[in-house]
């Protein structure tokens, strides 16, 4: 019969309009509703569920493992008389003995000669010179960065110790220092003394007067 029932009816008007019927979000009971949705894939692992209260600090990334002392300017050799330019010895002439695996350079004036003990500089406040002095019998092999390390103390200071007045302490030179300064500087001594003006040489001061053009003198 020509005679169309509902449910034929709804299903010929979804057929020809369906643009429109998914445009409302209609749902007539005999048709296909929308797809679901495809499940999410599980994930591999679970998120972290504590989160620590306070910043955790990391350490910096360095990309060199190993760092390595400065370079030495050529100049600066042993036995290489230099001008110190700073510190408490400022002015003085001295003798390069070596350079050490900080990077500084181990001098000394001779002690017996100028005062200067054996001590550590840095290359950047120091003028080496052209002269030589022959530094082949000192022995100093067995003087490095940590011979140099400070002692610390026994005695705490207390508060009243602190708040004291009381004049600085002097520095206590142990007899080990006092015995590797001789036995270095006699070796030094004996060139020293060998070379005619040298111990005038190292014992006078380098200063600078008014009309003195530094950036124009060899050394």
């Amino acid at each position: 019969s020509t005679h169309l029932s509902f449910i034929d009816f709804i299903n010929h008007f979804i057929y020809f309009h369906k643009p429109l019927v998914k445009m409302a979000g209609l749902r007539v009971l005999g048709t296909a509703g929308p797809k679901k949705a495809a499940k999410a894939a599980p994930s591999k692992g679970k998120s972290a569920r504590y989160y620590p209260a306070d910043d955790i600090p990391r350490p910096k990334h360095s990309r060199a493992k190993k760092h390595n002392a400065p370079k030495v300017r050529a100049s600066l050799t042993p036995g290489t008389v230099c001008i110190l330019l700073s510190g408490r010895f400022r002015g003085k002439r001295v003798v390069c003995l070596k350079a050490l695996e900080s990077g500084l350079l181990l001098v000394t004036g001779p002690y017996k000669i100028n005062g200067v003990p054996l001590r550590r500089v840095n290359q950047a406040y120091v003028i080496a010179t052209s002269t030589k002095v022959d530094v082949s019998g000192a022995d100093v092999s067995k003087i490095d960065d940590a011979y140099f390390a400070r002692v610390k103390s026994d005695s705490a200071e207390g508060e009243e110790e602190f708040f004291a007045n009381d004049a600085a302490k002097p520095a206590v030179v142990s007899d080990q220092r006092k015995a590797d300064q001789k036995k270095v500087d006699a070796a030094i001594l004996k060139a020293v003394e060998s070379t005619p003006l040298m111990k005038n040489y190292l014992g006078s001061n380098f200063s600078l007067k008014k009309h003195d053009r530094p950036h124009e003198m060899i050394f």
